[in-house]
């Protein structure tokens, strides 16, 4: 199978071009795209990952990711941005992001989230049974999942999140696992994205469902 392509949309040309030569170099069929307003119509089958700017010169990146998920329910999606605050962040992420990650950034901490997410893009996958826990089921291989009878409407960063939860139904799961094996990083800095995706989580299978463990990170309750 090859590798899904990258479609970036950014307006910073100095960026633009520093990012697509480092993506070309780890061997990623990169697109570019300095507006927003082509994204949806240049996002074709053959990408994967969409590298988003909010700051763009035609259309707010919020307005282009929601279009973009819209059109695209399984493409994964980072936003690349200056906007750090937190309002920011959940705007994003409630828009229809992945992930969310500031800019100045680690390169290195880029590539790796780039590398996890068109691994899952690729339909990667070691999980050939659904999870259970609760009255929740996760099918990783139809990347599909369930409370009861209700199919929940996940986007693919909150399924994996609640894969992991689920698979470990009954422990705690430590926010650095969380974040190396759903955003594929070892990031121990800032952790809204996740914080985020757990409030989201909540609403689908219930407040009390997952535990939140200060200083630690969380539990789904089995039970």
């Amino acid at each position: 199978m090859s590798t899904p392509g990258v479609l970036l949309v950014e307006d910073d040309n100095a960026i633009a071009s520093g990012l697509t030569r480092v993506l070309d170099a780890q061997g990623y069929a990169v697109r570019r795209l300095s507006r927003g307003g082509p994204a949806v119509t240049e996002c074709g089958p053959d990408i994967g990952l969409v590298i988003l700017d909010l700051g763009l010169p035609d259309v707010d990146g919020i307005e282009v990711c929601r279009r973009l998920r819209a059109a695209r329910p399984d493409l994964a999606i980072l936003i690349l941005t200056a906007r750090g605050q937190e309002l920011d962040v959940v705007a994003g992420l409630d828009a229809g992001a992945d992930d969310y990650m500031v800019k100045p950034f680690r390169l290195s901490e880029l590539l790796a989230r780039v590398r996890a997410s068109l691994r899952r893009a690729g339909g990667e996958s070691e999980v050939d049974e659904p999870l259970r826990a609760r009255d929740v089921v996760v099918d990783l291989a139809a990347r599909r999942a369930w409370r009861g009878d209700e199919e929940l409407a996940l986007r693919p960063k909150q399924l994996e999140l609640l894969a992991l939860l689920v698979a470990n139904a009954g422990r705690a799961v430590t926010r650095e696992r969380i974040m190396f094996d759903v955003w594929g990083t070892s990031w121990t800095g800032s952790t809204k994205t996740l914080d985020t995706h757990i409030l989201s989580l909540r609403h689908h299978v219930g407040r009390d469902a997952i535990t939140t463990l200060r200083g630690v990170g969380y539990r789904l309750e089995d039970g």
